[in-house]
C-alpha cells in the first residue's frame, strides 16, 4: 500500500516514540536494526521526519533521534504526509490513472473506494501514541518475527 520508505518511516516513528519519550536518544544503527531497514536508507528517512517535525534530533556525542517533550500527538497521516510531501497517496487511483474519479471511474474504482476511504480515515484518526498502548500490552508487534512452529 505504501512505499518501502513510508513503511520504514512508520515503524521508525513508532519505535522512537516507544524508546524516546523518556528522553532516550536513539542512533541510526539502533533504529535501522529494530525496524529491519538498510542503514543509509534509514538515515535519509530520519532526516525527512526530522525536517518535517515528526521527530526531533540532536547532533554530537549525546545526540540521536528522540521525541520532543512538548510534541503534539502524531497521527499516522502526519508520517505519511512527511514522507510523500502530501497525503495524495490515499486519493490516487489504484491503477495509477490521473482521471479516475466517481464521475469518471476506472474499472475497479467502485470496488476499492470504500476500502481506500476507510484506510484514509484510520490513518488520520490513529495516533502513534495509541499504537504504543497496544504494543506495550503485547497485543501487537513491531518487528518482523517468524511464526513459531508448534511442537508435537
Amino acid at each position: 500500500m505504501f512505499s518501502k520508505a513510508c513503511e520504514y518511516a512508520l515503524r521508525a516513528v513508532i519505535f522512537i516514540y516507544i524508546k524516546g519519550t523518556d528522553g532516550a536518544r536513539l542512533s541510526i544503527p539502533e533504529i535501522a536494526k529494530e525496524i529491519d531497514a538498510p542503514l543509509a536508507f534509514t538515515g535519509k528517512i530520519l532526516q525527512t521526519l526530522t525536517r518535517e517535525g515528526v521527530i526531533a534530533s540532536a547532533k554530537g556525542p549525546n545526540g540521536g533521534f528522540f521525541v520532543d517533550p512538548g510534541a503534539k500527538p502524531v497521527t499516522l497521516a502526519d508520517v505519511v504526509k512527511a514522507m510523500y510531501g502530501n497525503d495524495d497517496v490515499l486519493h490516487t487511483c489504484v491503477l495509477g490513472l490521473k482521471e479516475c474519479s466517481d464521475k469518471f471511474p476506472c474499472p475497479i474504482h467502485a470496488q476499492v473506494k470504500g476500502y481506500r476511504d476507510h484506510v484514509r480515515r484510520v490513518i488520520k484518526e490513529t495516533t502513534v501514541q495509541s499504537l504504543i498502548k497496544d504494543l506495550s500490552k503485547g497485543r501487537t508487534f513491531l518487528k518482523n518475527v517468524k511464526p513459531r512452529r508448534s511442537i508435537r
